[in-house]
């Protein structure tokens, strides 16, 4: 009876600290001395340069996934397959770990991510760094990424064909890369591993298989946003990282 108590206590810390790190509040939530927590800013693999530079966190631990990933970005940066490219301010690559056993896929940049040229960096950003941090993960020991590289006009969903001209990018990515889970942000992204009519309500929550890679299909931050009162959607979110952090033996 202890231990099963112990076992609970522990699963309503957890939970709680998830919670409040993903909070109404978590874009102006202070640190200890009071003062709001800047955004993630990476400490290594820096990169800047003309118009499509981009600041990245890489740990090259594999040079040769270094070299096929790095000569990847760039095709990317420079890619002009589908009418997206033409109205760009920066192609978004994605940014991590280059051998992370974690990934994190999205639909595609928003307007922040368009100037900076770095995935996740506006306000549905910060809420994924937030939830990254409460899996007991870093940011940069992850590796994050979109479907298309390229912010659609308005932000609206990639059409078919912007999907298809960028999907070899990302299947390079996850084939190089190589994460045990990927997690699937929204419904563009699911649809990328297992195209289905159903909605994110239905179809997060499950494992997906893509070959040997469980793919964990969970709401977009920007959904969470959306909804930012809605304790109910944040956590089934974080019922949805359990199950992540249980299959790469984390919690």
């Amino acid at each position: 009876m202890a231990g099963k108590n112990r076992q609970l206590r522990r699963g309503l810390e957890q939970e709680l600290r998830f919670l409040t790190e993903i909070g109404a509040d978590f874009i102006f939530a202070p640190d200890k001395k009071g003062v709001p927590a800047p955004a993630y800013q990476p400490t290594e693999g820096k990169r800047t340069g003309d118009a499509g530079a981009t600041v990245r966190a890489v740990r090259m631990k594999d040079p040769e996934k270094h070299r096929i990933l790095a000569a990847l970005e760039e095709k990317i940066l420079n890619c002009t397959l589908c009418p997206l490219s033409g109205g760009r301010t920066n192609a978004v690559p994605g940014e991590g770990d280059y051998s992370a056993e974690l990934m994190f896929v999205g639909e595609g940049p928003g307007f922040d991510e368009d100037i900076q040229g770095r995935p996740f960096v506006g306000r549905a950003g910060q809420l994924l760094t937030r939830i990254i941090t409460a899996m007991n993960f870093k940011r940069e020991n992850v590796y994050i990424t979109n479907v298309v590289k390229c912010r659609p006009p308005q932000n609206r969903t990639p059409l078919r064909e912007e999907i298809e001209k960028c999907r070899p990018y990302l299947l390079e990515q996850i084939a190089t890369i190589s994460p045990r889970v990927i997690v699937s942000l929204g419904k563009v992204a699911t649809d990328f591993f297992h195209p289905s009519p159903a909605g994110m309500s239905s179809r997060r929550g499950s494992f997906i298989e893509f070959g040997s890679i469980l793919v964990m299909p969970t709401f977009h931050p920007s959904y969470l946003l959306r909804n930012e009162g809605n304790k109910e959607i944040k956590r089934l979110v974080w019922q949805d990282m359990q199950k992540v952090m249980d299959a790469l033996g984390r919690k």
